[in-house]
């Protein structure tokens, strides 16, 4: 019904590169044979890139197949365990494929209780930073996780990490029963394209290759895997994009706190914030009203969150001064 700044799926501000561009246009020319099915080229860039094996790489339509592999792959036997605040595609891939699974509370302030996973014998799956929250755990805690459960698989989804500077995928060297996945959405302006993929140890790959083989073994287009090389080649691009969108974040975080909004430490390309001085629901509306699209959650104890997607700055502060006259403030 017109435009909106649209600060509610978490994609970037940002355009590809130009040499993504290039690399698109490019393939174009072979769209009439279908793409490689084990997608070698694409592989073997990310391997270059995380500085592992090509057979450590498994990729997908998104990171949302990538985890339908996985949960269908490893979590049948022992079941999984996620946060009960957490992405929400855990639990329904958990329900479609009719596997146990436990949500583990998060503390009072939204954080990971790190000993609730420990030696706990069960598959695990986080979110890291997590999302809704953007809170995220260090390497440190992590390693405690995965060390503490040898005989289950342990995914780590680092959809968000290029915003926290810190990743777990080093680990993979050291653990095998680790499943790191990422995706192309985020960080290397890809949303569109549908680009995730995973590192993990050789076995654990090849299990994931076979449940992608059985079901949709030409799973990424010529295009898309044009786009994501291109993507991880044009690195000096995108590490300036994410660097401005972190930026941004705290800038914005900054702001609405100094307009008494209560805020996790999120360092993913989003915020978490809440105001007392406004229900969750109606700052949404009156937020969309005004041309702005944030997210917010019907769930137990977040319901007066709202989930802010970092956008170009301009339009964080069309947000800010939205905010101020909603709030009056």
């Amino acid at each position: 019904d017109k435009k909106y700044i649209k600060l509610n799926t978490n994609e970037s501000p940002f355009a590809p590169s130009e040499l993504v561009e290039r690399a698109v246009a490019k393939s174009c020319a072979e769209l009439m044979l279908y793409p490689d099915p084990e997608c070698t080229e694409l592989r073997r860039t990310i391997a270059d890139y995380y500085n592992v094996k090509e057979s450590m790489v498994a990729v997908g339509c998104g990171s949302d197949e990538i985890l339908s592999f996985c949960f269908n792959a490893f979590f049948h036997d022992k079941g999984v365990l996620f946060p009960d605040i957490t992405y929400g595609f855990y639990e329904v891939y958990a329900e479609l494929y009719h596997i146990p699974y436990t949500k583990i509370p998060l503390s009072d302030d939204f954080s990971v209780n790190v000993g609730e996973y420990c030696g706990k014998d069960r598959n695990i799956v986080l979110a890291n930073p997590n999302a809704p929250t953007g809170i995220a755990l260090d390497n440190g805690n992590i390693e405690k996780i995965i060390a503490s459960n040898p005989e289950s698989v342990v995914v780590i989804d680092e959809a968000y990490a290029d915003f926290s500077n810190e990743s777990a995928v080093e680990l993979v060297h050291k653990y095998d029963n680790l499943i790191i996945v990422r995706t192309f959405s985020k960080s290397r302006s890809l949303a569109g394209a549908r680009v995730g993929f995973c590192i993990a140890s050789e076995e654990l790959i090849c299990d994931i290759l076979t449940i992608k083989n059985s079901t949709n073994p030409y799973n990424l287009s010529r295009m898309a895997c044009a786009a994501a090389q291109a993507a991880i080649s044009d690195d000096e691009y995108y590490k300036k994009c994410r660097d401005e969108v972190i930026a941004v974040r705290e800038d914005v975080k900054r702001e609405l706190k100094a307009l008494g909004f209560d805020l996790t430490d999120s360092r993913a390309n989003f915020v978490f914030a809440k105001t007392n001085r406004m229900a969750g629901r109606e700052l949404a509306q009156r937020l969309r009203d005004r041309g702005i699209l944030v997210r917010r959650f019907d769930t137990d104890r977040i319901e007066d969150h709202l989930r802010i997607t970092v956008g170009s700055r301009g339009e964080m502060e069309a947000l800010v001064l939205a905010v101020r006259e909603i709030l009056n403030l």
